[in-house]
């Protein structure tokens, strides 16, 4: 006999039918008379990590929302990353409620806004959040180009980017800035410590009619990488003597990277190579190798 129930699958059934874990985002984005607009979302997640010319993030939303009109008109937002204060988080709740305009929702903001940093007409961003994700809408993937507002939106829809639903949408944002708080940002730069860590609102959604439900987030714990996630160095060696015929890497370059993942060596291995033909270095050295391993270098300059 199974220990499971078999629960039937309804609609927002991360909510309704699951117990399922999400960030807290507000959305900043442009109005058309250039006033900045914020809405709450939890459906949002990494989408390009990797292998690609920019890394993005997928947001999922109702096509009728503030949020997904100004995106619609205007491409650009911003995602704002708030820490798990309670007041934060009932703010949270009265920005993602749906139905008021974007005036009615920003009278009374409890939230700061200032000026990003990305290029071009933006919206602000939230100055306690404790980091922000500049973004652009990439309105070309899956032909949703000339999608735009619409009272109705009828069918033929799209698979995976702007309007993909009679009341769906899901934007491919494209990350311009990653704009982060100091202490953060040290602790990321500086080598990651406990104490670096934001308190984060885990979001558990909208409940019993009544409630959204959170959780504060505890203290993270660290566990460290299994021993035999190491590989040997004449593997590393073997796979860059074929990753590229122009780059080639020095055995010391090599043993740089025998704790790769063995599914991750030649992701890490192109990315080498990118810098190496950047720098014009044809033999890739462990001086190298340090280089490229801190990417974060020319922000410990600063």
């Amino acid at each position: 006999m199974s220990s499971f129930t078999d629960l039937r699958i309804v609609d927002n059934f991360y909510q309704t039918s699951a117990f399922f874990p999400m960030p807290t985002i507000l959305v900043s984005s442009l109005c058309n008379g250039g006033m900045t607009s914020i809405g709450s979302y939890s459906l949002c997640s990494p989408y390009y990590v990797a292998g690609k010319d920019y890394y993005a993030m997928l947001l999922c939303l109702r096509n009728n929302s503030n949020t997904a009109k100004n995106i619609l008109t205007n491409d650009t937002c911003a995602l704002n990353f708030i820490t798990d204060e309670a007041k934060f988080f009932k703010e949270a709740v009265r920005l993602g409620y749906p139905g008021d305009t974007p005036e009615e929702k920003m009278k009374n903001l409890l939230f700061t806004l200032e000026d990003g940093q990305a290029e071009g007409r933006r919206p602000k961003v939230v100055s306690e959040a404790f980091q922000v994700f500049e973004c652009t809408w990439m309105r070309e993937l899956d032909g949703a180009q000339d999608d735009k507002v619409q009272e109705k939106y009828s069918p033929p829809y799209h698979d995976f980017n702007g309007i993909t639903s009679e009341m769906g949408a899901h934007f491919i944002l494209r990350i311009d800035k990653i704009l982060m708080k100091r202490k953060q940002a040290d602790s990321i730069i500086g080598g990651v410590k406990t104490s670096g860590f934001p308190g984060i609102p885990v979001d558990y959604g909208y409940r019993d009619n009544t409630h959204f439900w959170y959780a504060k987030s505890g203290r993270p714990k660290k566990e460290p990488i299994p021993k035999s996630a190491g590989m040997p160095v004449q593997m590393v060696i073997y796979a860059s003597e074929r990753i590229d015929p122009d780059v080639k890497f020095t055995k010391e370059a090599c043993e740089k990277l025998v704790k790769v993942p063995r599914v991750f060596l030649n992701t890490v291995l192109n990315s080498c190579v990118r810098w190496a033909k950047e720098n014009d270095v044809s033999l890739v050295t462990e001086e190298h190798m340090d280089i490229i391993n801190d990417k974060r270098s020319s922000e410990k300059g600063r």
